[in-house]
């Protein structure tokens, strides 16, 4: 019976160990990483299903730099109030092309922030006397997971020039399980993932910190493994059912001593 109880609880034991199971994007020890030296902040380039904010004015933003310049006639300044209020929000599809009013799809997938506004401008020459467009990707975000299960922050990129440091405060910092020395900043491009290791627990990652961030990119901070922890929290159900099972048979033997 205790043959049958050991390899009942071992079964259990091992079905049901979560042991460190919470840890992502492991790398073993001779993993090849990117060379931070080499990582170049080039500028984003549009991909399907971004999120567009666009105003588009003629006469090379005449009546913008006015407005600015405080010297629009008020009724005109309050249609371009009302213009600029009026931004409507288009979505880069999957075959890259924008819907766009007048002018139908455009191909903006791949291109730049300013080569996009320069497409875009062409496009509507035929509409407007010298179109000038301005251009905002409104759902850049970058995934942020601080070092412990269930903190993980999704930040949305407010301008173009957010670092990996500004990215990790906004989450609220690395956290207490975290090991602010193996740091890992994944990029994607094209098909491949690019990984950086960093190391912020000394002055010297200052330089690595400041590197800017590009829309999806993933910051991972390691867990430190909490063995003995998680495995007394997976033992303890064990334990528990032992010691029901021990005093199920003590009963039963007291039982049949007294018969």
């Amino acid at each position: 019976m205790w043959k049958l109880a050991t390899s009942l609880a071992l079964s259990i034991l091992f079905v049901g160990c979560t042991v460190n199971q919470d840890l992502m994007f492991r790398s073993g020890a001779d993993y090849a990483y990117e060379k931070l030296n080499e990582t170049t902040n080039e500028a984003y380039r549009l991909a399907p299903n971004d999120r567009l904010q666009l105003q588009l004015f003629s006469n090379r933003g005449q009546r913008l730099m006015a407005m600015t310049a405080g010297s629009v006639e008020e009724n005109r300044g309050d249609n371009l109030f009302q213009q600029q209020r009026a931004m409507f929000t288009y979505r880069v599809e999957l075959d890259g092309t924008v819907e766009l009013p007048e002018v139908g799809a455009v191909k903006l997938a791949g291109l730049t922030l300013d080569e996009a506004e320069q497409t875009i401008e062409a496009a509507y020459e035929s509409e407007y006397v010298d179109p000038y467009a301005l251009l905002q990707v409104v759902n850049n975000r970058v995934l942020v997971f601080p070092g412990e299960a269930g903190q993980a922050t999704v930040i949305t990129l407010q301008n173009q020039n957010t670092t990996v440091i500004e990215a990790l405060a906004q989450a609220g910092g690395i956290r207490q399980r975290g090991r602010s020395k193996q740091i890992k900043l994944i990029r994607q491009r094209g098909d491949e993932n690019l990984v950086y290791h960093m190391d912020l627990s000394t002055v010297e990652g200052l330089k690595d910190a400041r590197i800017i961030v590009q829309a999806n990119d993933i910051i991972y901070v390691d867990s430190n493994p909490q063995v003995v922890r998680e495995l007394l929290a997976d033992v303890s159900p064990l334990a528990q059912l032992v010691t029901t099972f021990t005093s199920l048979w003590l009963t039963y033997q007291v039982l049949l001593a007294q018969d």
